[in-house]
């Protein structure tokens, strides 16, 4: 009886990779209703997204107009108009080493090609300012407006406020980074310029729309959540 015992003291445990166990999973109705929500965030979110990264905001009593200089010559003219219809004092282009054609051209940063094109179309030299970023190989748009942030320090100009022309879904970021360097001390509008390479309003119909779109909205998000330097 007492060798019976100890066997049993002895015997070796079960081992069991599986068990069974309850769990709660969605009736047909809740797969509908699950469907039919994503379904609706999806469209939700495909037919709001642009507008948002392709914010315009602009302050009526900007008195500066800061122009991206790597914009596309058809966004530079539409520039010339957002300028000649406001109250705007001057037009400050901005933008750092040119990435191509800087053997052919004069010019060695975005921003003095920008505003050479102001010049060319019309605009007068005492009113066009480039401010040139220095190279660097990640951090260009914050490092465009840090740079624009200490010459405007600098200057006689000292505005309370400015306007932001980018291009399209780039201008959400690029307001975002020129609000963290000047704020609170200028107030910081924004005014995207229309695209010619996609219809905004059925930018998933392009394969440059997607490129741009999803691009800039994950830069956006790197940006405001994890790097705002981007």
């Amino acid at each position: 009886m007492q060798n019976k015992k100890n066997r049993q003291r002895l015997k070796i445990p079960k081992f069991r990779l599986i068990k069974r166990q309850e769990m709660w999973i969605l009736t047909v109705q809740g797969w509908i209703i699950a469907i039919a929500l994503l379904t609706a965030l999806i469209i939700f979110t495909i037919t709001h997204i642009h507008p948002f990264l392709a914010v315009t905001s602009p302050i009526k009593s900007a008195e500066l107009l800061v122009v991206e200089g790597w914009l596309p010559d058809y966004a530079i003219q539409q520039a010339v108009i957002e300028f000649k219809s406001g109250n705007y004092r001057q037009i400050i282009t901005t933008g750092g080493t040119l990435e191509r054609g800087n053997y052919l051209t004069a010019y060695n940063t975005f921003a003095d090609v920008a505003a050479a094109t102001l010049k060319k179309l019309g605009l007068e030299p005492e009113k066009v300012v480039a401010v040139p970023a220095p190279y660097v190989i990640k951090d260009r748009s914050y490092t465009s407006a840090a740079e624009f942030g200490r010459w405007l320090s600098k200057s006689n100009l000292q505005p309370k406020s400015i306007n932001l022309f980018s291009w399209d879904a780039h201008t959400r970021r690029s307001w975002l980074l020129f609000q963290k360097v000047l704020a609170p001390q200028i107030n910081v509008g924004a005014i995207a310029a229309k695209t010619q390479d996609y219809d905004p309003k059925k930018w998933w119909r392009y394969s440059q729309g997607v490129r741009t779109v999803i691009d800039e909205a994950i830069a956006y998000i790197y940006a405001h959540f994890f790097n705002w330097k981007a």
